[in-house]
């Protein structure tokens, strides 16, 4: 025998489990939408980087070897003009002690003259007439002149050499 209170208990139940199937139903429709974006968006994200590995990186790797030849060329360029510093500080060094030499000899020879200053008038007047005296003196003056010249060229040398690794590293800097 069943009862009033037994049917309405069983229809309560099948209700129940009916409204839970339709809530389980709606939840797994929702992770389905959710999945669907998620695999959507992974979708996207792979045609992104198929595109790339077809064209994108292409362009990329052209990039990269002319960044890598600019690089190359730099370092050439640098190897260059630290080889061309050396040689000129090697051909500065060589006649800074050329200069060096030639001052020391006047040096010596301006000392000679102020001993010869001490000395008794008769000793200076065979000092002063003394033709190898007279000679030592010409080549003194030829030699003072020619320092003053070397000088003046080297510095108007090394002012154009300057000039023209300004402008070389203007043009490669331009580049």
């Amino acid at each position: 025998v069943v009862t009033r209170d037994d049917v309405e208990e069983s229809l309560k139940e099948v209700f129940q489990f009916v409204k839970d199937q339709e809530q389980l139903l709606q939840d797994l429709r929702s992770q389905i939408e959710e999945t669907k974006k998620i695999i959507a968006e992974k979708q996207r994200e792979r045609d992104y980087w198929l595109e790339y590995k077809n064209v994108g990186s292409k362009i990329h790797d052209e990039k990269i070897s002319s960044l890598e030849k600019d690089i190359t060329e730099v370092k050439c360029e640098l190897e260059r003009t630290e080889e061309y510093y050396r040689e000129a500080l090697k051909v500065v060094r060589e006649e800074n002690q050329k200069l060096f030499d030639r001052h020391m000899k006047l040096l010596s020879e301006e000392a000679l003259k102020n001993a010869v200053g001490y000395l008794d008038k008769h000793c200076r007047r065979e000092i002063e007439e003394n033709e190898w005296l007279k000679e030592e003196v010409k080549i003194y003056r030829k030699g003072h002149s020619d320092l003053e010249a070397s000088v003046q060229l080297l510095e108007e040398e090394n002012t154009s050499l300057v000039a023209k690794l300004i402008d070389i590293k203007l043009q490669r800097l331009s580049v």
